[in-house]
């Protein structure tokens, strides 16, 4: 059982990481192929151009999985329904939309608006001053330059979050038993490569990571200030790289 849980964690991720990369690369067919599966999900007569066809290519932003199809058999079965325009305005029976029609609801809940907040908005001093996030490089997807004793779990935008979660919290630890065995109080990432260039720590163009970006932490153009999002390079640097390693500084 074991072994067959490892072969099908495996295959579910390369399969994951296979799709990403095919769609960074070939955009254009990656999207017809989207298209042809709602397509045969919804069948010939649905409206898919209107309703299940973005503006932005598939992984600009991250995508919505319907593994077992259970959305698109309740509205083939007249069971759901998809509506796309853009709100004008809340009415005491429901929502307003831009083209004047009304769109009758008893529970509305809001999903767009989200304002991305570092450490959920904790604010961070260290020495009397307070740590702006927006001027520290992200080391490793989990701690930031110049700050000590700080790590913080931020999952993969282009896989299961928690895959990456998972591994930020086998370094950590890895990282606390380095420090209890040589004595150490504190732990600091400190950028020493002056050829490191600060790149935006997310590539998406979803409009809470565009409001948000200015403030966030930067990444490096270089290991290990540099975000692959990729599950396997991770494992080898978190899992079995040098805690150790010239950057993190130790006292």
């Amino acid at each position: 059982a074991k072994l067959a849980y490892r072969l099908i964690r495996w295959r579910n991720v390369l399969l994951g990481m296979y799709f990403f990369q095919l769609a960074r690369r070939k955009p254009a067919r990656v999207k017809q192929l989207i298209l042809g599966g709602v397509r045969m999900a919804l069948g010939p007569d649905y409206d898919i151009a209107t309703h299940f066809t973005p503006r932005y290519n598939p992984w600009d932003q991250r995508l919505c999985l319907v593994p077992d199809g259970d959305l698109f058999k309740a509205i083939r079965q007249n069971r759901a329904s998809v509506v796309t325009s853009e709100i004008d305005s809340f009415t005491p029976r429901g929502i307003r939309l831009r083209d004047g029609s009304e769109l009758p609801a008893d529970i509305i809940v809001t999903a767009t608006g989200l304002v991305l907040q570092v450490l959920g908005g904790m604010e961070v001093v260290v020495d009397g001053r307070a740590v702006d996030f927006s001027k520290t490089l992200n080391y490793k997807g989990m701690m930031y330059s110049d700050v000590p004793n700080l790590a913080s779990a931020f999952g993969y935008t282009n896989a299961s979050w928690t895959l990456k979660c998972d591994l930020t919290c086998e370094y950590v630890c890895r990282l606390i038993n380095y420090m209890d065995r040589h004595g150490y109080k504190q732990a600091m990432p400190h950028n020493v490569d002056p050829s490191i260039t600060e790149l935006p720590s997310l590539d998406f163009s979803s409009g809470y990571v565009q409001r948000a970006i200015a403030k966030m932490p930067k990444q490096g153009s270089k290991r290990p200030w540099r975000l692959y999002q990729n599950y396997a390079l991770d494992i080898v640097t978190l899992r079995f790289g040098k805690v150790d390693d010239g950057v993190m500084q130790y006292s």
